[in-house]
């Protein structure tokens, strides 16, 4: 019923707000994003919306292309020393701040400082850091302990997290105290007194911004502009979005329900393509900082009783989606993938015992799942029915993506403001080595939401960031998986890739692991 209620609202729905007139339209680009925006700091909370936000307003020193390579953006290039332990890079001439302020080299080394304290990648690139210093208005200096090769692809991380540039005295807010001042260098500035948080957020060009010459490619090359405005709008009802969509109301939904894109491809005046090519991993995470799940036998009983054809129907198209039972992006070099235990009531058996034998007795089980996200949405109400089925007394508590991920930041007690369970997914692009990926790491308090610990894990972390050779790479990279794998700080529940649908005479759009609001014309 409620499939349908939703293809029958994208094909009668209009969108209670009058019509742009033309002249408007030509010169303001309405973009849907796949959650509302509440939250403005892109290193505070790495999720995509914010991440979305924070490309409008900040750059990078490097940009990754859609092969996820590194390549200069606000840097003009680098040198390293012969040794790998000094590595120089020079900024672009006529880099500026919304405010009209040069940018330099010491914004950059802030900046750099305070992303890579919360970042798991910048973490890890620190760990190999002696000092980062500004050797002039234009230089900044890595002087490292060992030699780092990926520091470049540190910097160009293109999802979770980006690192980017802010203005020094920005960058200095304490780590864990999210930033208020949007002034940024990138190629849109923001409205501040238009935002209504979770509804509408709007940005104007920055006719200063001086951007590359090479093409537009995910994250790197150019970033031109051509209109005047951006709006990202949130419209909460996804029949209603795609009618919007349909009268032009708005330009481009970051990703429709699965269900209308069928739809609106048959829409004239409208395009779908493949947002991402390289696809999302979907994953239940576990608090592993409270029982049932701080036990790993439960952890795995549950991985091994998740059906992931039922998630994966319930968020793309037949023929987007695939299984994936890996604990890094299936198809991705280096990956691999495990045999599934069989599923069916056998499995619902093994895990309503290990569930037994950690002492669970029918305590409520706390589920943090979004209403307004609909690719986490629906796999988290699959969950739910599974542990219903399962004989858990699950909880399953909704609300808004702002909401839910406050929630999930919460270390406490489930009953006293925390979780135990919540779906999510990643881009591909974001987890697709153990450098990247923050739901691999499994070191404790400092671990992403769900706070797992293994040794073990963490040991072959290490040793593929600093193997010397490529194939001690690999070898730690095979360990790795099997040892994650068993040690479950995640259960995937599938590989799949999303659509994105804009009007036809939107061009430009590009693909990655982000929504990228430039390059894009009309007509």
């Amino acid at each position: 019923m409620y499939r349908r209620s939703l293809l029958a609202a994208a094909a009668a729905a209009p969108l209670a707000r009058p019509a742009f007139g033309q002249t408007t339209r030509a010169k303001t680009l309405r973009f849907m994003p796949q959650a509302a925006l509440a939250v403005l700091d892109p290193i505070f909370n790495p999720t995509t919306i914010v991440t979305t936000h924070g490309y409008c307003v900040f750059d990078t020193l490097y940009g990754a292309d859609r092969a996820l390579r590194p390549h200069p953006q606000m840097a003009e290039g680098h040198e390293t020393s012969a040794d790998g332990l000094t590595w120089t890079i020079r900024l672009r001439e006529g880099l500026t701040f919304h405010d009209g302020e040069p940018v330099r080299a010491k914004d950059c080394v802030a900046s750099i400082k305070r992303w890579a304290v919360r970042d798991g990648f910048g973490q890890v690139m620190m760990g190999a850091v002696n000092e980062i210093v500004a050797t002039d208005d234009r230089t900044i200096t890595f002087r490292l302990k060992r030699p780092f090769p990926a520091l470049l692809d540190a910097l160009a991380k293109p999802a979770a997290s980006p690192c980017f540039m802010m203005p020094e005295r920005t960058a200095l807010t304490p780590p864990d105290r999210a930033i208020t001042d949007m002034t940024g260098s990138g190629p849109w500035k923001w409205v501040g007194g238009e935002f209504s948080a979770g509804a509408r957020a709007v940005y104007v060009r920055n006719d200063a911004y001086v951007s590359r010459s090479e093409p537009s490619d995910a994250a790197s090359g150019g970033k031109p502009v051509h209109f005047d405005r951006l709006e990202l709008v949130w419209i909460p009802d996804g029949g209603t979005a795609a009618a919007a969509l349909r009268t032009g109301e708005i330009d481009w939904i970051e990703y429709p329900l699965p269900d209308l894109v069928p739809v609106l491809q048959r829409e004239r005046g409208i395009t779908t393509q493949i947002y991402d090519p390289n696809g999302f991993l979907g994953f239940l995470r576990f608090n592993a900082l409270y029982p049932p799940f701080n036990d790993v036998k439960v952890r795995r009983a549950i991985r091994d009783v998740l059906v992931q054809p039922d998630f994966m129907s319930a968020v793309a198209m037949d023929g987007d989606w695939r299984e994936c039972h890996a604990v890094f992006p299936c198809g991705l070099p280096g990956v691999t993938e495990f045999t599934p235990a069989p599923r069916g009531e056998a499995a619902m058996d093994r895990a309503r015992t290990a569930l037994r034998e950690a002492g669970y007795a029918g305590e409520p089980i706390i589920h943090v799942n979004p209403t307004d996200f609909p690719a986490v949405t629906q796999q988290g109400r699959v969950t739910a029915d599974l542990m219903r089925r399962m004989g858990v007394n699950i909880q399953l508590v909704e609300a808004d993506w702002a909401t839910t991920i406050a929630r999930r930041a919460n270390k406490g007690p489930p009953a006293q403001g925390g979780w135990n369970l919540h779906n999510t997914n990643f881009p591909a692009a974001g987890i697709a080595n153990p450098a990247l990926s923050p739901i691999i790491r499994m070191n404790g308090d400092r671990a992403w939401f769900g706070w797992p610990t293994d040794a073990g894990v963490e040991e072959q972390v290490a040793a593929w960031i600093e193997a010397p050779s490529a194939q001690a790479q690999a070898a730690a990279m095979q360990k790795l998986q099997e040892l994650a794998w068993e040690a479950v700080p995640f259960a995937p529940t599938g590989l799949f890739r999303l659509r994105t649908a804009f009007r036809s005479d939107l061009t430009g759009v590009l693909q990655g692991p982000n929504p990228f609001v430039w390059n894009l014309k009309r007509g």
